[in-house]
């Protein structure tokens, strides 16, 4: 589909008719939407919810040495703490014994 309008939100939300609605996307829309085409249909239970994105994102970006300043202005945190949950939640994918073997 091609985008008509120059101004607004770049992502939003489009009806099966192939109309783009007005307002944005809301963040927890995008959890959904990442899931959807990897999901097979009979799957259910875990989704990747947008937060876990959003911790990926910060916790890789901290590992390649990105200020917090930085990561804060992307992810739009505004409490350090916060943003420092997120790259600590996100390194328990990489600092456990399962990675240390190969899985």
């Amino acid at each position: 589909m091609r985008r008509r309008s120059r101004s607004g939100p770049v992502f939003r939300a489009v009806d099966g008719y192939g109309k783009a609605a007005e307002d944005r996307l809301l963040a927890d829309s995008i959890g959904g939407i990442v899931n959807a085409p990897a999901r097979p249909p009979a799957t259910t239970g875990s989704n990747l919810p947008g937060t876990a994105l959003c911790a990926g994102l910060a916790t890789q970006a901290a590992a390649n040495g990105v200020s917090e300043r930085v990561i804060m202005k992307q992810t739009q945190h505004r409490s350090l703490n916060t943003l420092r949950r997120y790259i600590r939640e996100g390194s328990l994918f990489r600092e456990n014994a399962a990675s240390q073997v190969g899985l």
